[in-house]
């Protein structure tokens, strides 16, 4: 207790005593025996009282005993189950939790994980994918400090993440392998790479990886199937040292709309595992040809990163030239980019007006944003001379047309001159500003939509830079140019938009969560929130429907439908009270990826466990992981000492007694004709 406490408790007994004293004895003349008892009732009142008010603390130490963690990560992934395993990782954590040697000495913590961890609450063994390195480093987040090892329980077969093989662990790790460790002879298709779109007539390629496991040398066939008719084949072999094969298939696209192709490798003698030698894939086939004109007063290397990309797509033909010198019909174009205009542009702009031409305009440091004001374009910025650079941030609401995000926000910044933008006209932005990591609502590109005229906005300069990360990044340039192939495909297209615009898959791997995003607006144009959207999915085998409504996020329309069979479905989009509707269909396929699996990953989990200072054990070893876990000197029960603070009285029954007394003070008084 402190000293200053100390001296308020004396003061307070000295001042209950004084007012006790004023009380019964100053300047009383009659004194009876009884005044003793009523003076010694009033003084301990007031002095509860005030000693309630200073509320006196004491210290209290007390000793914390600690025990290690054990957390436990068990995989509630589909493959448990493929490789009928359900029965002994459930006996694996029964054992856990029954052992009371290991529950006495650690702290045990239990978590499942697929394509996310959380904490065990029951296992279903249905995740679709299976993610160890985030399980790995959630935990290792969680227990940052502590003395927690962790124990796996899974096949290591990971299919979405980084490689956990070289995740960096502060805490041991001691993997049970679970699942066949044998390795049988298998041909599996490991990746298939295809461009979404294509165009009639056109050739498009069709990437395929191949590999084999095994000892023998083998003979199989890769085929490609449009429906029951093979489009492509090839025979191949095999053998453990040329167990990769890329092959490469240039197919015609001969019909308009979307095309369903199924890859295929047939089966060898002794294959266990057959369901990872097919996989389906689809394209679209469009009908038309586009030109693009990009006019600039200006040298910049954005204008050859437009051209590179737009012109990737072979239905697409570029022109580049100086805006003054431009003498052309821009009728002859079905897109015009205009790159930094200025004055130069205003022949060319007013054209643009005029005729309500489709058109992208770029801006940068050396746009006259005076000039672009004035020709009330539908959107304006308050630009100084000063220049700053923004950051790209994804725009998950986005629904005009289909962008993947392909890492824009780990793209370089691009520069503009510095100001507010302003829109007068209805606008989707597909990109926000972001300002040194700072988020802002400021667009970075959008795109407005009026009188059947489509416009799009890049606000900076400095997107060569992108198409350059996002080769760095993927070892190719096709995410960029696919992204610049969607807005010059949107801008480009003369469709009229309509009031109700859908977003889905042409193709879903099965058991997916199907997502389907709509959007809506009224009569002008302008986003209406008030709808109520619903889908009705037909499979088209077994007729069976599904009907669902929309929840509404984001001002977006978001309808998410889960385990779906394999087969081939429409669907059809209608807006409640209102005949408007939009019809779609797309394709389940029996592609699971955590079934493509031939056996346990028992080599990478060994890596993982030695680079963590921890050991492997299989399933029916687990008594001498236990004895493992309880030899290990590393893992003690750590004492430390916790100072708190306590009151040293309990107000509720000094308060009831400081009534007792000031009740009895009145009887006595009463008592005495002393009231």
């Amino acid at each position: 207790m402190q000293t200053t406490t100390i001296l308020y408790i004396f003061i307070a007994l000295l001042f209950a005593i004084s007012i006790a004293f004023f009380q019964y004895y100053y300047n009383v003349k009659n004194k009876r025996k009884v005044t003793i008892l009523l003076f010694a009732l009033k003084s301990l009142s007031i002095f509860l009282i005030l000693l309630l008010l200073i509320n006196p603390t004491i210290k209290k130490t007390t000793l914390v005993n600690t025990k290690p963690t054990l957390a436990v990560l068990v995989d509630n992934s589909k493959s448990v189950t493929f490789f009928k395993e359900v029965k002994n990782v459930k006996e694996i954590l029964n054992t856990i939790a029954k052992n009371k040697e290991l529950n006495s000495k650690f702290t045990i913590e239990t978590f499942s994980f697929g394509e996310n961890i959380q904490v065990l609450d029951s296992l279903s063994f249905d995740n679709n994918n299976t993610n160890i390195y985030e399980a790995i480093a959630s935990i290792n987040e969680l227990n940052k400090g502590k003395n927690a090892p962790i124990l796996i329980i899974s096949d290591g077969n990971q299919t979405i993440g980084n490689d956990y093989e070289y995740v960096n662990s502060k805490q041991q790790i001691y993997p049970v392998v679970i699942g066949d460790t044998t390795k049988y002879k298998d041909l599996k298709i490991k990746q298939l790479n295809v461009n979404k779109y294509s165009y009639i007539k056109n050739k498009f390629p069709v990437e395929v990886i191949l590999n084999y496991e095994g000892e023998e040398t083998v003979k199989s066939k890769f085929s490609i199937f449009s429906g029951k008719k093979t489009v492509f084949s090839k025979n191949l072999t095999f053998s453990k040292l040329e167990n990769s094969k890329t092959i490469t298939a240039n197919l015609t696209s001969n019909k308009e709309g979307v095309n369903y192709y199924t890859a295929s490798i047939r089966k060898i003698e002794g294959e266990k595992n057959t369901r990872n030698n097919t996989k389906s894939f689809s394209i679209e086939v469009i009908n038309e040809q586009t030109k693009v004109l990009i006019l600039s007063s200006i040298l910049h290397p954005d204008l050859g990163t437009f051209k590179k990309a737009i012109e990737s797509n072979k239905q697409r033909s570029v022109e580049v030239q100086l805006a003054h010198k431009f003498n052309g019909q821009i009728n002859d174009y079905q897109l015009v980019i205009l790159f930094q205009p200025n004055y130069q542009f205003r022949v060319v702009l007013d054209r643009i007006i005029e005729r309500k031409s489709n058109f992208l305009l770029v801006s940068g440091a050396n746009t006259d944003w005076n000039f672009i004001n004035k020709k009330q374009l539908g959107f304006s910025k308050k630009a100084i001379n000063q220049t700053e650079n923004y950051g790209a941030t994804y725009n998950e609401s986005f629904l005009t047309f289909f962008q993947k995000n392909i890492g824009f926000n780990e793209f370089s910044p691009l520069k503009d001159k510095f100001g507010d933008i302003t829109f007068t006209k209805d606008h989707q932005d597909l990109l926000l500003q972001n300002i040194n990591g700072v988020q802002t609502q400021q667009p970075l590109l959008s795109v407005l939509e009026q009188n059947n005229q489509k416009t799009a906005v890049l606000f900076g300069e400095g997107i060569w830079k992108w198409r350059s990360s996002s080769f760095l990044n993927s070892n190719s340039f096709q995410d960029f140019d696919q992204f610049i192939g969607n807005l010059v495909q949107y801008l480009a297209s003369k469709k009229k938009r309509n009031r109700l615009e859908i977003n889905a898959e042409s193709l879903y791997p099965a058991n997916a969560n199907i997502h389907i995003s709509a959007f809506y607006v009224d009569k002008n144009y302008n986003f209406d929130d008030r709808a109520s959207l619903e889908i009705t999915i037909t499979n088209k085998a077994t007729k069976e429907v599904t009907k669902l409504p929309f929840s509404l996020i984001n001002k977006s329309f978001q309808a998410s439908i889960e385990n779906l069979p394999s087969g081939d479905y429409s669907y059809k989009v209608a807006v409640v009270g209102q005949k408007i509707s939009k019809y779609g269909q797309f394709k389940v396929t029996d592609y699971e990826i955590e079934e493509q699996f031939t056996h346990a990953n028992s080599d990478k989990l060994q890596k993982l466990a030695q680079k963590a200072g921890g050991k492997l054990f299989y399933k029916n070893k687990t008594n001498t992981l236990f004895k493992e876990l309880m030899d290990n000197k590393a893992y003690f029960t750590t004492q430390k000492s916790i100072t708190k603070e306590q009151n040293l009285i309990d107000w509720k029954w000094i308060l009831f007694f400081v009534i007792g007394l000031f009740t009895a003070e009145w009887f006595i008084r009463k008592y005495y004709g002393k009231i």
